[in-house]
């Protein structure tokens, strides 16, 4: 019993100590100018050894004789390094925790099978909309061949029987060992197999009789070790800048610790070497980083505080269960681009790929498992077409990704009437969509960037308020169409775990940019922290957009300030051979199964009330001519209609509504449009007509309304009104029975009180009871006298 307290007592202390203490590597990144000769001198004449370097005059140094993990930086070796001209720059690092995203479960015996466990693959052969749609890329060709992946992990089993024909050694390198051999470490409890488990979703070899088949099996493949070690700024940058020129895709699937309670992203060198890989990997097109989004869902953690994820340069990807359910480690956010299938309860099926010592398995789980299946996908859509840019790969997989069959409480219609969720992002990854878009991609216009400071400084945030932010963007110079949108927040917190933060675009869009984090106790608030979202992908920038911030603690916290940076386009994203044509595929128009049809292409719109009333188009004037549109010009302005002769898509510059196509809205919608196509959704329920979604958009107000500043506002309210007849006979009847109650209650204090206070009220029934009593004790003290 007393061991069992040590030992608990020592848990806590180290897990104590991990979390407080910083370690400081015997590892230094420096930026030393005149290239290897003067780092190599640099390392000799103060004893440290070379480990390589990250990228243009940028080096990874370690030194033998400082310990390899220390509470406290070695100040004399690194005040001589600062003293020297020849160093810019000199960083000792500092030791990361970063996790896989993957659950260990109860070991299996594993044994080497062969391609019959295709036949198990779920995930890739169900059909029926049901899997992520690779067979049919397969078909036309398409397997990944000449594309090269790299697995950023604990390591690769390059020998594995179903890998080492596609593995790709200009691919891989040992980060922690400093060479060139990614092979795995073996331990008792197999902890590093993470990576070639990760590898083989991607690149398994097909047809060969062994294990099972990767989405791209005609792909290369390499790893990076680099998580079985300190893990520093520097590491990450060395893995992440790996041979940009040769390889395509960086596959992760780790991140800061997924508890609920950290907020980490990448550092100073990491940050560089995502930039540069956007930049110059490719030859310029941009190297592809897939990021698992994290599993901390059981610890209620939000991806948005992870800043991988929620970088604009990574295309985040969540998990679904088989049966297309939210699974309990799946974290939410804004950030989540979309989604493959992975693990769920214990009774849901997992994924099938390769394992250590040469084996399979059938149950590779988490997050870490879906990141690899998309960079796959990305690696058949990279073969379509090689030319895309890292931004193409977004825009295709927002316009492909398929939200039918997966079932969440957040799906929402937003402002140009894309389906998405803080769940799944916009949906589930369908390869062969992706892969026949990719074909007659044509590459988007220049991404510009605008940034927005807000007035509001210095704004008390009161326990259990909501504190609600408007900015108004009138202009935004080279951003016409949305991709990302960063939302930079400094502010004070007592408890940082109690806050909410949302984001609603000027279309109506409402994004949660951080939900409440129960185990997040810091009072370090958030500095600069730049919450992502990429739900209002196509809506326009202008207008108000609105920051809700939430406090649900008992003590006073304070926004400092805060600030939108819009990413984007000025104009409209082109496919085919066609200049002009607005970017619309037949993977964004929902199937005919679908329940929901007319949601999905134009949001809750309800025109049935409107009959023949004259329509006008945004963004005329309401003195502006109306016409009406004629049966004849709808259907030759239709672009896509289905089998029912609805139009679904109209033709540029038409805007949809009720299955037609017209050239002005009618009265209660407002024309919106983005680069795919164009429709009429639904102005705010205060307004008769509007410039957009929002309340503060109306031109003109219904008859019970007056206009003020764009606002309707109600001239009288009525209790004779229908919508609240009920409540007025239900206020009568509560009324009566409160008055009844309360006039029973009073009649009973009176007797009571009048009963009690008055002396000519005498109590017999004490008397009886007395003289009673009195008797049975007389007739006791006999009885006891005769014994």
């Amino acid at each position: 019993m007393m061991c069992t307290k040590w030992i608990f007592i020592l848990s806590v202390l180290f897990s104590i100590g991990d979390i407080f203490v910083v370690a400081y590597s015997n590892q230094w990144a420096m930026h030393i100018v005149g290239g290897p000769n003067v780092a190599k001198q640099v390392a000799d004449e103060y004893g440290f050894r070379n480990l390589g370097q990250i990228f243009d005059d940028w080096y990874h140094f370690d030194h033998p004789l400082v310990v390899k993990r220390s509470i406290e930086p070695h100040r004399e070796i690194h005040q001589k390094l600062i003293d020297d001209n020849r160093v810019k720059r000199a960083e000792q690092q500092r030791i990361k925790s970063r996790k896989k995203r993957d659950f260990i479960t109860t070991n299996q015996k594993q044994t080497i099978l062969n391609d019959e466990r295709w036949s198990l693959m779920w995930y890739l052969n169900r059909g029926k909309g049901l899997d992520m749609n690779v067979q049919d890329a397969w078909a036309e060709g398409i397997t990944g061949r000449g594309i090269v992946v790299t697995i950023l992990d604990d390591g690769l089993e390059k020998d594995h029987p179903d890998l080492k024909d596609n593995y790709d050694p200009q691919a891989s390198y040992d980060v922690n060992n400093h060479d060139e051999d990614p092979m795995p470490r073996y331990d008792f409890s197999d902890s590093n197999r993470h990576g070639t488990r990760c590898a083989g979703e991607v690149a398994a070899t097909a047809n060969n009789s062994i294990c099972a088949v990767g989405i791209a099996f005609r792909a290369q493949v390499g790893g990076v070790r680099m998580l079985d070690g300190d893990v520093t700024d520097a590491v990450e940058a060395r893995s992440l800048s790996l041979n940009p020129q040769h390889i395509d895709i960086y596959s992760a699937s780790w991140g800061p610790d997924d508890d609920g309670k950290t907020v980490d992203g990448p550092g100073e060198l990491a940050t560089r070497a995502f930039i540069e890989g956007i930049t110059k990997g490719r030859d310029g097109k941009g190297s592809i980083f897939i990021w698992a989004s994290g599993n901390g869902g059981k610890d209620g953690d939000n991806c948005n505080c992870d800043g991988y994820t929620n970088s604009i340069w990574t295309l985040s990807i969540s998990s679904a269960t088989e049966n297309g359910f939210v699974p309990w480690y799946s974290e939410k956010c804004s950030s989540t681009l979309a989604t493959t299938y992975s693990s769920g309860s214990q009774t849901e099926k997992q994924i099938i790929t390769t394992d250590l010592h040469h084996y399979c398995t059938s149950s590779h789980t988490g997050t870490s498992a879906s990141a690899p299946l998309a960079a796959g996908i990305c690696a058949l859509v990279l073969e379509a077409n090689r030319n895309l840019t890292w931004r193409d790969m977004q825009h295709i997989v927002v316009r492909t990704a398929k939200p039918a069959n997966l079932n969440a409480t957040d799906w929402v219609t937003n402002g140009i009437g894309r389906n998405v969720s803080h769940s799944f992002g916009y949906g589930l990854m369908d390869a062969s969509a992706m892969v026949r878009l990719a074909r007659k991609w044509r590459t988007v216009p220049e991404q510009h960037t605008c940034e927005v400071i807000a007035p509001q400084v210095g704004q008390e945030i009161p326990a259990k308020k909501t504190l609600s932010f408007e900015l108004n963007v009138k202009e935004c110079r080279g951003v016409n169409f949305l991709e990302h949108v960063q939302a930079k927040v400094t502010l004070t917190a007592v408890k940082r775990g109690n806050l909410e933060i949302f984001l609603t675009s000027p279309q109506g869009t409402r994004s949660t940019l951080l939900a409440k984090r129960p185990h997040d106790m810091s009072k370090a608030g958030f500095n600069q922290w730049p919450f992502m979202s990429v739900h209002t992908w196509g809506e326009k920038p202008h207008g108000i957009w609105t920051l809700e911030i939430h406090n649900d603690g008992r003590y006073l916290d304070h926004l400092e300030e805060w600030k939108l940076i819009f990413y984007g386009t000025e104009t409209a994203v082109e496919i085919d051979d066609k200049p002009g044509q607005i970017a619309i595929s037949e993977y964004e128009v929902p199937s005919e199964s679908s329940t929901d049809v007319k949601q999905n292409i134009i949001g809750n719109v309800d025109n049935s009330w409107i009959g023949n009333q004259k329509i006008d188009r945004y963004p005329q004037s309401e003195h502006s001519t109306q016409r009406p549109t004629s049966e004849k010009q709808t259907s030759e302005n239709c672009k896509i209609m289905n089998s029912s002769h609805e139009c679904i898509v109209c033709k540029e510059n038409w805007f949809l509504t009720k299955g037609r196509c017209v050239l002005y809205c009618p009265a209660g919608t407002y024309g919106a449009s983005d680069e795919r196509y164009s429709v009429c959704a639904a102005c705010h329920y205060s307004c008769a007509r509007c410039s957009g979604p929002s309340g503060n958009q109306c031109t003109t107000c219904r008859a019970d309304a007056s206009l003020i500043e764009f606002h309707c506002v109600l001239s009288s309210i009525s209790w004779k009104m229908q919508a609240t007849r009920w409540f007025y006979w239900m206020t009568i009847f509560f009324i009566i029975n409160l008055s009844t109650i309360t006039a029973a209650g009073i009649y009973l204090c009176v007797f009571w009180f009048r009963r009690k206070h008055n002396p000519h009220t005498y109590d017999y029934s004490k008397v009886s009871y007395s003289q009673n009593a009195k008797a049975e004790c007389g007739a006791n003290d006999s009885a006891s006298d005769s014994e």
